[in-house]
């Protein structure tokens, strides 16, 4: 298993921020992990253009669930794949509470993303009120079985556990929280997919940072992190990117 360091620019950026992939690749050429940037739609074919031939890969942040229609400012997996994308983000908790996106639709995106032989990033975590509720692995586990595409493994399918109430608020889970959550992943992962289970990477999103990276990368089961601000910029996802090779 090759871990992996994903970014998520979210709703920001514009051609000029694709200046901080040429710097991200001059200073991490050949990292020990897999390096994973999703910039908006508007910037993948440029970002595929600029990192072509390099350790850096691209990505998307959503697609719809079908191939093709009637479905104006969607993108399809299939266009993501067309402009050079191999991975594509799902059911990010955004995305779930702004768009209503349930595990049923995500599971549907997710089908259509290995369809177009996209990777597909499973997004999954709760909100503050139910942790204090004590609902974070029943909820966790809900998600995880009702989001997962059939015909996924290890090659395909990346699990993301964001605790939605440390999603850039600059909080985050203690280290045993996050490794509770993490070993709970891996054996329902085992339990839905079998041994292959233990190979699927499940990464860690919240607030990760260049000065919290390797203590979360040190804990069992964190086989990764899906960053958000500070993937923005080369000099802070390097750094947790070189945290994670070192892991």
């Amino acid at each position: 298993m090759k871990k992996l360091a994903a970014g998520n620019w979210k709703m920001n950026g514009s051609s000029a921020a694709l200046a901080e992939l040429s710097a991200l690749i001059a200073t991490h050429p050949a990292p020990a992990c897999e390096m994973l940037l999703c910039p908006p739609a508007t910037l993948i074919a440029q970002a595929v253009y600029h990192t072509r031939g390099t350790a850096l890969l691209i990505g998307g942040q959503d697609c719809h669930a079908k191939a093709s229609g009637a479905h104006t400012g969607d993108i399809s997996a299939a266009m993501l794949k067309d402009a050079g994308a191999g991975h594509v983000i799902l059911g990010h908790s955004e995305r779930r509470a702004d768009h209503s996106e349930t595990n049923v639709l995500v599971k549907a995106k997710a089908e259509a993303a290995l369809a177009a032989e996209l990777t597909a990033i499973v997004c999954l975590g709760e909100t503050e009120a139910q942790r204090d509720a004590g609902e974070t692995l029943a909820l966790c586990g809900s998600q995880l079985h009702g989001s997962i595409p059939a015909g996924a493994n290890s090659a395909n399918l990346v699990i993301a556990y964001e605790p939605v109430w440390a999603i850039g608020t600059g909080r985050t889970p203690t280290l045993e929280q996050i490794g509770e959550v993490h070993a709970f992943l891996r054996a329902e992962l085992v339990k839905a997919l079998g041994e292959d289970g233990h190979g699927v990477r499940i990464l860690y999103g919240g607030s990760v940072k260049p000065s919290n990276a390797a203590e979360i990368f040190a804990v069992k089961d964190v086989d990764g992190a899906l960053v958000g601000g500070a993937s923005m910029k080369a000099t802070d996802f390097g750094a947790i990117v070189a945290a994670l090779s070192a892991a």
